[in-house]
């Protein structure tokens, strides 16, 4: 996942979301009520907090649901089912509320994302994509959940080769003080990865040859965590057709948490510190 260009373009913008929102008078229609702000819910509701930024600037440029700029990057995105739902967006905007001003869904989102409530798990995919259902890559995922994290990071994985953004974005962790834990299965030689971080990173493996370590997790304090089949790998991470979930409920990320900082417990014995 690419960051905003100078353009201030946000690049990859996804989701889904089922709950309604109460929506305001529809301008032009003399309809009581729209879909359009289900559908900016639905992006705000997928989306981390910098990327509905991105998108409240985008739509604060935009004049209305025929503006040139909106048509130019709906056609650009590529993540699965993106160019789908902003045209389903857009088409909504003309069809019902054409007079609301591109501003006006820049401050939908804007009180949607000040809002807080629960935010359901989400798709994430590596690989072939298609328009079959809103879904978001896995190498930008991964990197948006270990940026996410302000006081801890926990990763497992089989194994490990390049992923030089997920290398990237750790080190930046822990240059703003996160405390970092590596879980890596040893017989993959997975830890020389991750080799040029600094010593503040701790890397455990299993204490004992009773199995292997083959679990895939990035955990982000206790609010984040993203589970999948996909190693941290190049191929994994982008290439191969891999499967995970994005999980940003803290009722369901606490016992995860909880569960891995026992086996790195000393007493249990599960995993030694390398």
């Amino acid at each position: 996942m690419t960051e905003p260009g100078a353009n201030n373009e946000p690049s990859e913008l996804d989701g889904h979301r089922e709950t309604v929102h109460a929506a305001g008078p529809a301008a032009d229609t003399g309809s009581s009520a729209s879909r359009l702000p289900v559908l900016l819910a639905a992006l705000c509701d997928r989306l981390p907090e910098d990327r509905v930024v991105a998108l409240e600037h985008l739509f604060g440029m935009i004049t209305g649901p025929d503006d040139p700029l909106l048509t130019r990057f709906t056609a650009a995105q590529h993540a699965a089912g993106l160019a789908r739902q902003l045209t389903e967006i857009t088409r909504v905007w003309s069809t019902e509320v054409p007079g609301v001003p591109g501003s006006g869904l820049a401050l939908a989102l804007a009180a949607i994302r000040s809002f807080p409530r629960p935010r359901p798990a989400q798709v994430v995919v590596s690989g072939p994509i298609s328009a079959s259902a809103p879904a978001r890559l896995t190498s930008g995922v991964a990197v948006d959940v270990i940026r996410s994290a302000q006081s801890s990071l926990l990763i497992a994985s089989f194994a490990a080769h390049g992923a030089r953004d997920v290398v990237t974005e750790i080190r930046r962790a822990v240059d703003r003080g996160v405390r970092v834990d590596l879980l890596l299965e040893e017989s993959t030689q997975a830890s020389a990865a991750f080799a040029a971080l600094p010593d503040e990173v701790r890397v455990w493996h299993r204490a004992d040859g009773t199995g292997v370590l083959h679990a895939k997790l990035i955990a982000a304090d206790r609010h984040t965590a993203f589970l999948g089949s996909a190693n941290l790998t190049d191929r994994a991470l982008s290439h191969n057709i891999e499967l995970g979930v994005l999980i940003r409920d803290p009722s369901t990320v606490e016992p995860l948490v909880d569960h891995f900082r026992w086996l790195l417990a000393p007493e249990n014995n599960a995993m030694r510190f390398a």
